[in-house]
C-alpha cells in the first residue's frame, strides 16, 4: 500500500493535470480518486490516477491521469462470467498518449517500459494518441499505455469493468489489492 504522503503527492499532480485537462472534477471525486500502482510500489513509473463516473452491470466510464511518461502495465480484460470480457474505448482528452496492442512492431517507439519490466512488455504495435482521437480495443486484446512528457488525461468508455478478473503479464502486479 501507498504511504498517505505519496498518495496525496500523487492525488495532487492527478488533479493539476486534470485542471490543465479543463476536466471538471467534484470534491467527492477527488477524495474517492483511486491511486493504482499495481502492487509495485513504484506509482511515478507504473500507474494511474482514476476518476470512475459510473460503473454499472452494462456500461463504465472514467477519467485517467497519467503523470508524464507514468505506465498502465501490459494486460488484457478476459472472458468473465459467460461474457467476452471488456470492450473500451479511449479517447484522449489533453496531453499525448502512446497505446500499445498486437500487431507490426513499431520501429522506434516512442516510449520505453519502466526500467526493470521490460520482459512484461510483449506488444509493441504503436498507436499515439492527440486530444480528440480515440482508439476501440475489442475484449480480451493484450495493451498497455504511456503519457508523454506532460503526461495525459484519457477517458475510458466500455462496458462493465472488473479490474480484479484482468490478466497482467507481469506476475508481480496485482491490480486489487488483499
Amino acid at each position: 500500500m501507498l504511504s498517505k504522503e505519496v498518495f496525496d503527492q500523487t492525488r495532487a499532480k492527478a488533479v493539476e493535470i486534470y485542471r490543465k485537462a479543463q476536466i471538471v472534477l467534484r470534491p467527492d471525486e477527488i477524495e474517492n480518486m483511486e491511486i493504482a500502482d499495481f502492487g509495485l510500489r513504484d506509482v511515478e513509473n507504473t500507474g494511474l490516477e482514476i476518476i470512475v463516473y459510473v460503473n454499472t452491470a452494462r456500461v463504465c466510464a472514467k477519467e485517467m491521469a497519467l503523470l508524464p511518461h507514468q505506465t498502465c502495465p501490459e494486460h488484457r480484460h478476459p472472458p468473465v462470467e459467460g461474457e467476452p470480457g471488456k470492450e473500451e474505448t479511449f479517447r484522449c482528452r489533453w496531453g499525448t498518449v502512446y497505446l500499445y496492442v498486437s500487431g507490426e512492431k513499431t520501429e522506434n517507439p516512442a516510449c520505453k517500459p519502466p526500467a526493470g519490466r521490460e520482459s512484461a512488455y510483449t506488444v509493441w504495435h504503436e498507436v499515439m494518441l492527440k486530444p480528440g482521437e480515440q482508439y476501440t480495443l475489442v475484449p480480451n486484446t493484450l495493451h498497455w499505455f504511456q503519457a508523454g512528457d506532460e503526461g495525459a488525461v484519457v477517458s475510458e468508455f466500455s462496458t462493465k469493468s472488473r479490474d480484479e478478473s484482468d490478466i497482467f503479464t507481469d506476475p508481480d502486479i496485482q491490480r486489487v489489492e488483499d
